[in-house]
């Protein structure tokens, strides 16, 4: 039998710690860390691999450890906030299934990790492991690892200095490991092991900033060191056995200062000098790395490319001129954004074989670049993983089930859907479209229809998009359904959407506007108009997800209504089936706050106010048939709000039950609530770690009068074993007609459960635990929002609703957004 379930999509992206937060290995993994976890992704599947769970603060940075013999490696290791070290093995089999994979925790640093390097004593890679480890403590760290365990063997103190980086290499033609250190003194400190210690051998002055990144070469007898700092200027250093001959006699020719210095140990002297200056970055220069090394004719071959990414938004290679042996720019790539409201990159690396580079954003975005098989000079950008970098707040499928819809407190609201393409069986989920980079925290938003959305941020108004037409054409060809499908009267949208320069409103743009872009003469540029154009916006044809670039500004979706009434900020919406009504509230420690405001979707007029609760509304939800509103508050209470009689201006709702002081089931806040497909019954979650369902709702009789003793608990206390934050009721029924319940807790965890109820009594048989997604698979922080979609079968296949397969959203605040595949058989 099929797993019950699996994990369909992740999308997360890596840590905004620096660079050092990604690594790729010679297997083709990627490995980064995202929130706590350390994620790997398959940049040729386009597919996230695993997760590896352990650390219990933000991972800062992750290290594959090299072999020897270039294979492939098997084991990383990682730091994080949480001050502690994890070395992990990684066999390659712990695709996001529940085997654990094996770790080793190394913990004695007092303050956050911030840099990590390691390499193999020997050939045979089971036995001796060295390990440096920089943290904000001041310290730099020195581990040894004999078969199971591993423990500090040394401890280099950096008085109140930070260091950025780390980095372990051998002296040429000898075991001896040199160890590298940049720090906030601009100066390079290179260690030597001797006697069993690091001593501090040298110095390397030159940097006029922190140095940000040093990493060593092999090649050859030279061992070659390349450093980065914020003074924008790259420095390569060249070490080589310094041979013991006759003092040369003084002539007049310019040379390099030696800087010599003498091994104990072997009696060896050695001589380093720099051997270059790379002066072409704008802005503090945050990574350096080199091409990795291969082995060829059995021999291991260095490239001499290196990579570097800066704050000034772009990424080079650097390799020496073929006549000369002078470093240039110009022999190589310049690649990196053009727009957007971000500010540069943090880290790069090569891919194993050098043809592909992955850049890593100050917002966390990960760029991917390809070499042109014809001209080498030319990269062109590739698809990868995206999404949030802060909490997710909220997820939605679109009324069809063709797509999912996010917002964060990263200011963005993304749009993610799968992609089918002709040759290839297998459909992967990617970002396709970022409908709103905001100026404010997102909190809420509620599809109103297909292609349009309303949002609620950190802001006293409610915005309303629609999608435009660029928009339309582009996910009808990336995800294959026809255009007739999607929409018949798109002549009248307009193309796409730009932010103004000082705005937060993205205004639409029509095909007319493109067209007014000036003659490039000398008068007219001079004008501040034409320096600072309004329209970003490029219209794209897409037929694979759009890379990072265009997702920064030309997928915006453009603004067509604000809501104003709120005294606070926005904290939930909802809108009704019929896609008529929305509903939304706001913080509120008042009750003249907490009212629920009801908007027409036609005229977009207040239609009602609906005051009861005392505190926040946490969240709202319409019947299934759209004769009732459910809310529940932060007061701990519940209420439900009838549909009488339509008036002219729209329908009218009545509060028609509700709990108080003593009816009240629940003792802490309410999180969460959802109604069951036949609008029988409801079912609310609450920090008291209690979940309950009650009805029933479809009483026709006595429909004038109240209520409220007719809406009582029908489930047994369901309790969850952790505070409830999410919970949400597919829309299709198990095959044993039971309703199938999603319950997220506050530690990550999603739980599986089927109701019915079983006569009049209440019988602890009613819930039955199906599964706990649990593990890897799971969030690692609170699960902030699930979602079902409407109907059963997968996104992006064709099944039709007989299918045996559900589809599951779910967001939480470790800046996740996941879909699972549910076998609703199999529960």
């Amino acid at each position: 039998m099929a797993a019950p379930v699996s994990l369909c999509h992740v999308a997360c992206c890596a840590n905004r710690a620096g660079g050092g937060t990604v690594s790729w290995g010679r297997g083709g993994l990627l490995a980064f860390g995202s929130c706590h976890d350390v994620v790997l992704y398959d940049p040729t599947a386009r597919r996230a691999a695993a997760a590896l769970r352990g650390h219990a603060g933000r991972v800062n940075c992750v290290r594959w450890i090299r072999r020897r013999d270039c294979t492939s490696e098997t084991e990383l290791i990682s730091g994080g906030s949480d001050k502690q070290l994890i070395l992990w093995e990684w066999n390659g089999t712990g695709t996001w299934n529940n085997q654990p994979v094996k770790s080793i925790s190394l913990k004695g640093h007092t303050d956050a990790v911030c840099a990590v390097d390691a390499v193999y004593q020997s050939d045979e890679p089971d036995l001796n492991l060295l390990i440096a480890s920089a943290a904000s403590d001041s310290t730099v760290r020195i581990w040894s690892r004999h078969g199971p365990e591993a423990k500090c063997i040394e401890i280099l103190q950096f008085g109140n200095g930070f260091v950025m980086d780390v980095c372990l290499s051998f002296l040429p033609g000898s075991s001896v490991p040199i160890l590298a250190c940049g720090g906030d003194d601009c100066k390079i400190s290179l260690f030597i092991q001797q006697n069993g210690q690091f001593q501090k051998t040298l110095i390397l002055p030159g940097h006029e900033d922190w140095i940000r990144g040093v990493e060593w070469a092999v090649c050859g007898e030279d061992l070659f060191l390349a450093s980065c700092a914020q003074d924008c200027l790259i420095r390569i250093w060249k070490v080589c056995t310094k041979s013991k001959q006759l003092p040369e006699t003084e002539d007049d020719s310019i040379r390099l200062k030696e800087n010599v210095f003498t091994v104990e140990d072997t009696d060896t002297s050695y001589a380093i000098t720099l051997e270059s200056v790379l002066a072409g970055h704008e802005n503090w220069v945050y990574a350096v790395h080199w091409q990795p090394s291969f082995s060829k004719d059995g021999s291991m071959q260095q490239p001499m490319r290196i990579l570097s990414a800066s704050m000034d938004k772009t990424v080079i290679i650097w390799e020496p001129d073929k006549e000369s042996g002078v470093w240039l720019e110009q022999a190589s790539v310049r690649v990196g954004e053009v727009g957007g409201n971000t500010l540069g990159f943090f880290d790069c690396h090569f891919s194993p074989d050098g043809s592909m580079i992955i850049a890593h954003a100050f917002h966390g975005a990960l760029h991917l670049w390809k070499q042109a098989t014809v001209n080498k000079k030319e990269w062109t950008p590739e698809v990868v993983i995206s999404g949030h970098f802060n909490s997710v707040e909220d997820v939605k499928w679109d009324p069809e089930g063709e797509f999912i819809i996010s917002v964060g407190s990263d200011q963005t609201t993304r749009l993610f859907a799968p992609w089918k393409r002709k040759e290839e069986t297998e459909v992967t989920w990617h970002e396709i479209a970022r409908p709103q980079v905001h100026g404010y925290d997102m909190r809420c938003l509620a599809m109103v229809g297909r292609f349009q959305f309303v949002s609620g941020a950190d802001e006293k108004v409610l915005r309303v998009f629609r999608a435009p037409k660029n928009f339309i054409e582009n996910f009808s060809n990336i995800t294959g359904i026809s255009m007739e499908k999607l929409c018949s009267h798109s002549s009248d949208l307009p193309e796409g959407a730009t932010v103004p320069a000082l705005g937060l409103s993205n205004k639409a743009v029509f095909e007319g506007d493109m067209a007014l872009q000036p003659a490039e003469d000398e008068e007219s540029f001079n004008t501040i108009s034409n320096q600072y154009p309004e329209i970003y916006f490029q219209p794209l044809v897409l037929t694979e997800p759009p890379p990072e670039d265009h997702l920064l500004q030309n997928t915006l979706w453009p603004e067509i209504q604000k809501l104003y009434g709120h005294g606070y900020e926005i904290f939930c919406v909802a809108c009704n089936n019929s896609n008529t009504v929305i509903a939304s509230a706001c913080k509120a420690s008042k009750k003249e706050h907490a009212a629920i405001i009801l908007w027409s979707t036609t005229s977009w007029k207040k239609l009602q106010s609906l005051s009861f609760h005392n505190l926040t509304v946490t969240q709202m939800a319409f019947s299934p048939n759209d004769r009732f509103l459910l809310a529940v508050s932060r007061d701990r209470n519940w209420s439900l709000w009838r549909k009488e009689d339509s008036s002219e201006s729209g329908p009218v709702f009545t509060c028609c039950a509700y709990t108080d002081k003593n009816t009240a089931v629940h003792s802490r806040i309410i999180w969460s609530c959802d109604w069951t497909p036949d609008s029988k019954y409801f079912i609310t979650g609450s920090r008291d770690k209690k979940v309950i369902i009650w009805g029933q709702c479809d009483l026709s009789v006595n429909t004038e009068g109240n209520m409220l003793d007719l809406v009582k608990p029908c489930s047994t206390v369901l309790d969850a074993r952790d505070s409830v934050t999410a919970v949400s009721i597919s829309h299709v029924l198990s095959p044993d007609g039971r309703y199938i319940v999603a319950v997220g807790l506050e530690n990550g965890k999603i739980v599986l459960y089927t109701w019915k109820q079983t006569g009049q009594e209440l019988t602890a048989a009613d819930w039955t635990t199906c599964l706990e997604i649990g593990n890897s698979q799971s969030h690692a922080l609170a699960v902030k929002r699930l979602c079902w979609r409407h109907h059963a079968g997968r996104a992006g296949h064709n099944d039709q609703n007989s299918s045996e397969w559900l589809q599951l959203a779910s967001c939480g605040a470790d800046h996740c957004v996941k879909v699972f595949n549910v076998n609703r058989f199999a529960l």
